[in-house]
């Protein structure tokens, strides 16, 4: 699978809950953070600074899901990602 132009193909990850001063903070209560991180999996000819595998954040109502060989993954626009690890 391969990305063109200004599109990436990202895997998003899901946060594990996490426990923080005796509470458990899960991804329901995360619903009002606005960026996602995900793992890049394929970038378009057109995109500048980004790498496969990179890990990235996003605007989560950017975008769309694809199924590919049993895995769901986001295809979203360069202009959608707004910090690279």
């Amino acid at each position: 699978m391969q990305a063109i132009n200004d599109y990436v193909v990202i895997l998003p990850i899901k946060e594990e809950p996490k426990n923080v001063g005796g509470f458990l903070i899960t991804e329901s209560i995360n619903k009002d953070i606005r960026y996602f991180k995900a793992k890049i999996i394929s970038v378009g000819n057109l995109t500048q600074g980004l790498e496969k595998d990179k890990i990235i954040y996003y605007d989560k109502h950017a975008g769309h899901s694809i199924s590919f060989d049993g895995n769901w993954y986001s295809v979203i626009r360069q202009r959608d990602i707004v910090l690279v690890e």
